[in-house]
């Protein structure tokens, strides 16, 4: 618990190096493993993520944007490192700076790397990503191997890698990713027919480094299941991941209020009889959605207990069960475990109409972290 607030997550990082392990054993001895750890990594906190995974066997990290990158390389982590989008141009100087490998998805940004690295008489290393039915970056798999050709003999340029996303591996025996599975390999296939060694091959994310072995080429990339949030129903029955990131608060104010009085903005909630109500020192600002309201469930004296009235910014409130003695300071569960009684990450993003790696996100912006 932090002395400076009433309000925290806690993260496992035990359940990190575990999870990381499981995932491992799923794929073939020489394929690498990513470990994601972008969006300060999914909310449980990108530098002591990295340092969990790569204990545990993980032999490169994955980031979403140079400043992400810039961050761990501060702090002295020198695995290698991939931005897993293609940035501006004029960043092409400190990816040399820091060994960082970006993502090449257009011209531009391919021949600003290479004219940097010329300049310095050095090699840049860099990933192409191939869209292959996705739609959202990197080069169309049909146009992907002539690009690459055109690169080939670009001064201080050299492909270390290619790599696809999946849209729909989420979904077991889904047509659409076979189709993209096939669009890859296609493309794989014809960079060879034009000399081009496409290096690290990759493309399974979590989903489908569990449900779809076929898919782990050179290196597998897993971001959520890391933290032990599993990325669809179908793969809780494939594999046990151990849930990294816990939501506790403790009760600042106990107060009884009587029949037919109203809690928080709008009065939306009326004791239907004379009842106690518990306020916690966490909202919206946290990462408990308002959409929340009225809806979720925390754990008190070791029971479920209703939120009523509005989520605000900086507070909530709980209805406590009958029976349940609370004081000031008692701790209430909002993600974890209490006595008998579990709340996961996925009931909460279930009743926000949600997934759970926009909550475990939401939860990194502003509570302070305890790591166990």
């Amino acid at each position: 618990m932090t002395t400076a607030r009433w309000a925290w997550a806690e993260v496992d990082l035990g359940a990190i190096e575990q999870n990381v392990r499981t995932l491992k054993a799923l794929t073939p001895p020489r394929t690498l493993f990513m470990a994601v750890v972008k969006s300060n990594g999914y909310g449980h906190g990108a530098l002591h993520v990295a340092r969990a995974a790569l204990a545990a066997g993980a032999d490169r990290l994955g980031v979403a944007t140079v400043d992400e990158a810039l961050e761990i390389r501060g702090a002295g982590i020198d695995a290698p490192l991939h931005v897993l989008s293609e940035p501006p141009a004029s960043s092409a100087d400190l990816f040399l700076d820091h060994d960082i490998i970006p993502t090449v998805t257009t011209r531009e940004f391919a021949l600003s790397l290479g004219r940097a690295a010329a300049e310095r008489a050095m090699t840049a290393r860099y990933h192409l990503k191939v869209d292959t039915g996705m739609n959202r970056i990197g080069v169309r798999a049909e146009e992907a191997p002539r690009f690459a050709a055109g690169l080939k003999g670009v001064p201080g340029l050299v492909q270390e890698g290619t790599f696809t996303h999946f849209a729909t591996a989420d979904v077991p025996g889904d047509w659409d990713f076979a189709r993209q599975m096939e669009r890859f390999a296609d493309a794989i296939d014809a960079m060879r027919t034009e000399g081009v060694d496409p290096g690290i091959t990759h493309a399974a994310n979590s989903p489908a480094t569990i449900l779809y072995p076929q898919s782990h080429f050179d290196m597998v990339r897993c971001g959520i299941a890391i933290y032990g949030l599993h990325p669809a129903p179908a793969t809780y029955d494939v594999v046990d991941l151990a849930p990294a990131m816990s939501v506790k608060a403790r009760a600042t104010l106990v107060k009884r209020i009587g029949m037919g009085e109203g809690v928080s903005y709008g009065l939306t909630y009326r004791a239907a009889a004379p009842t106690v109500i518990v306020t916690l020192p966490l909202g919206y600002a946290d990462g408990v959605h308002r959409v929340l309201s009225n809806e979720m469930r925390v754990l008190v004296c070791g029971q479920r207990a209703q939120q009523v009235g509005r989520v605000c910014m900086d507070q909530l409130m709980v209805e406590v069960p009958r029976g349940c003695d609370v004081s000031v300071g008692d701790e209430v569960v909002l993600v974890g475990i209490q006595g008998s009684e579990r709340i996961i990450m996925d009931e909460l993003a279930a009743a926000a109409g949600t997934i759970n790696y926009e909550l475990a996100c939401s939860f990194g912006m502003r509570l302070p972290r305890v790591y166990r």
